[in-house]
């Protein structure tokens, strides 16, 4: 099963130091039922409890400690990994110590992993337009206090643009932030159609991170392996896990 469970995650395709571990979980090989069916990992979706736990306990065999999960809110806080305790209210999360396994959860937001090029600092940052907007990546790497220069990025699976509809105040808030982001917003009626993937890129290269890897996987238009908030409502979460190894 392990093996099954193994072949079903998304494994980054950047050029990481061979010390960094990193994988994407879709939505195959877990236990839960309908609608969260079947690797849902988030606890906070009203799918029965002993299922999601079960589905966590799945993952064990892939990373050498239980991650540090974050309890999610749209924010820019940063937390230290390796100093904090699950749940605490963050958005991303840093470490240097090895064996400790930064976690973000997802379902349409963008999941984004960094790592620096000696391979000796990792991150994951949970960007959805609201803490994008904010500058949770400007806050993450600020954290982590390394030249942008020195870290590359892997953008996980996200909503696309032609999915992601949103209202004039979604745009002006970026806007407002950087008069580039105009260009990440495309017409839609009397609405926009928001490119949470550019935008994502444009503030990465805001703080000199350039190396950009992975993008254009559709969570709202790929159902068979993806969970969507926006296409289902009621729906589980993925999970994007990153660590150093000893």
């Amino acid at each position: 099963m392990a093996d099954t469970l193994a072949q079903s995650f998304i494994y980054p395709d950047w050029p990481a130091p061979l010390q960094i571990r990193a994988l994407q979980t879709t939505r195959h090989g877990g236990v839960s039922l309908a609608p969260y069916n079947s690797l849902n990992i988030g606890t906070h979706v009203n799918d029965h409890a002993p299922h999601v736990a079960h589905n966590r306990q799945l993952l064990a065999p892939f990373m050498p400690a239980e991650p540090v999960w974050m309890n999610q809110v749209h924010g820019v806080r940063v937390l230290n990994a390796a100093t904090s305790s699950c749940f605490e209210s963050a958005d991303a999360a840093y470490t240097t110590r090895k064996n400790v396994v930064c976690v973000t959860m997802t379902a349409d937001c963008l999941p984004i992993l960094l790592c620096n090029h000696k391979g000796t600092i990792v991150a994951a940052i949970h960007a959805g337009w609201r803490s994008l907007c904010d500058g949770v990546i400007e806050a993450t790497v600020k954290a982590m206090a390394v030249e942008g220069q020195q870290l590359m990025a892997w953008l996980g699976p996200a909503i696309s643009q032609s999915a992601f509809e949103v209202g004039e105040e979604v745009r002006t808030q970026f806007i407002e932030k950087d008069q580039g982001a105009a260009s990440a917003f495309k017409p839609h009626g009397n609405r926009f159609l928001a490119d949470l993937y550019k935008l994502a890129k444009q503030r990465l290269n805001h703080v000199d991170v350039t190396h950009i890897y992975g993008g254009g996987l559709c969570t709202y238009s790929d159902k068979t392996r993806f969970f969507s908030y926006r296409r289902d409502g009621d729906t589980g979460r993925m999970a994007t896990f990153i660590w150093i190894v000893s």
